[in-house]
């Protein structure tokens, strides 16, 4: 079986698909786009982990987004304070249409954010975005009954039935989607699982464990070692391209990694079916400028998950409580420290490309 694309390639030869075959279209932030409809890009994660080379991403801006969405959180407050402000526009264009009342000053979005941080009755009136991907993710249909935790249900479906084909996480809520800032982009996802074959179990412990291991050695071990391996697709509705995509590439390799740690498994495949795939019309130039560039490789991430709950309550002992992995997010000491568990390493890339945000 031939190996799996480098997704940096396969995103690559997607803004040079859209330069050349793209048709031009109107779109609602009044920018314009040259759009195709319909691709897919893939990425083993055996080949490193998915975060572009061809121009520099801000990695702690990832994880903050992820983590945010993780926590069940829909307010910018967490983004602001973490220095993450990819959603800074979205909740200041909704103050501007919708806050006539607080319009005594002439605003601008640095103000606005200033009272984000400082004001905290501000923030919690004005930060909130309605019930985008957090609360989908971990309180669906919030008025009903608590609300259904899509991520919670996802971890104990995949410990006690990993060969389900129901194993999907959806933020597309036909219900809520008018009091949402934005209708979610990327609007699901589904992981999909399957046994490791004795060769796959001897190169991962070769690789994490013993690069000398006997077959003797080997067979002590089955019991702790991955007995499966994890895939991961999500879909999108409409994607931006140049700045949009190669976040999302990365989010969603990271939530991988994650949950694959978290129920003991080895990430396989990630796969993105994109539908309105496109390049808004101020970002031509810097695409261009990108496919100018040589791939670089793919940097390695390495999670830590010595102080991570265990069933056994104590940090380090007995297997990963995955649940109490996902719960904990609710709190911010516990966010800071996942930052550290997170090593991202030899990552090396071209500078970063500026190109204007559309809201």
């Amino acid at each position: 079986m031939a190996k799996i694309n480098n997704i940096e390639h396969d995103y690559l030869k997607l803004l040079h698909d859209i330069l050349i075959n793209g048709t031009e279209k109107q779109d609602r932030t009044g920018t314009g786009t040259r759009s195709v409809f319909g691709r897919q890009i893939r990425h083993d994660m055996q080949l490193g982990f998915p975060l572009l080379t061809t121009k520099k991403m801000p990695w702690k801006t990832i994880v903050t987004e992820l983590l945010w969405f993780l926590r069940g959180d829909t307010n910018i407050k967490f983004l602001v304070d973490n220095n993450c402000h990819i959603w800074d526009g979205d909740a200041f264009k909704n103050f501007m249409e919708n806050s006539e009342g607080d319009l005594d000053m002439i605003w601008n979005q640095k103000q606005f954010i200033e009272m984000i941080k400082t004001d905290d009755e501000f923030a919690k009136q004005w930060g909130e975005l309605g019930p985008i991907y957090g609360r989908q993710w971990r309180n669906w249909d919030a008025i009903f009954d608590g609300g259904v935790d899509q991520i919670q249900n996802l971890i104990r479906d995949l410990k006690t039935n990993p060969d389900s084909r129901r194993l999907m996480v959806n933020a597309w809520n036909v219900g809520e989607i008018n009091h949402m800032v934005l209708p979610p982009c990327h609007y699901g996802f589904q992981v999909y699982t399957r046994e490791l074959r004795y060769g796959e179990k001897l190169a991962y412990v070769i690789k994490h464990i013993d690069p000398n291991i006997t077959d003797t050695e080997l067979a002590q071990l089955e019991s702790s070692i991955p007995k499966r391996a994890i895939s991961l697709m999500w879909n999108q509705r409409s994607v931006d391209t140049f700045l949009g995509l190669p976040f999302n590439i990365a989010s969603y390799g990271l939530l991988l990694e994650i949950i694959a740690k978290a129920v003991n498994m080895v990430p396989d495949e990630l796969i993105g079916n994109l539908g309105d795939v496109h390049l808004y019309s101020n970002h031509i130039d810097q695409a261009r400028e990108q496919l100018t560039r040589q791939m670089m490789t793919m940097p390695k991430l390495t999670i830590n998950t010595e102080f991570w709950p265990t069933e056994t309550g104590e940090a380090g002992l007995g297997e990963i409580d995955a649940v109490a992995v996902f719960n904990g997010f609710t709190s911010d000491a516990y966010c800071n420290c996942f930052f550290e568990d997170l090593q991202l390493e030899n990552y090396e890339s071209h500078p970063a490309i500026k190109a204007p945000l559309s809201n």
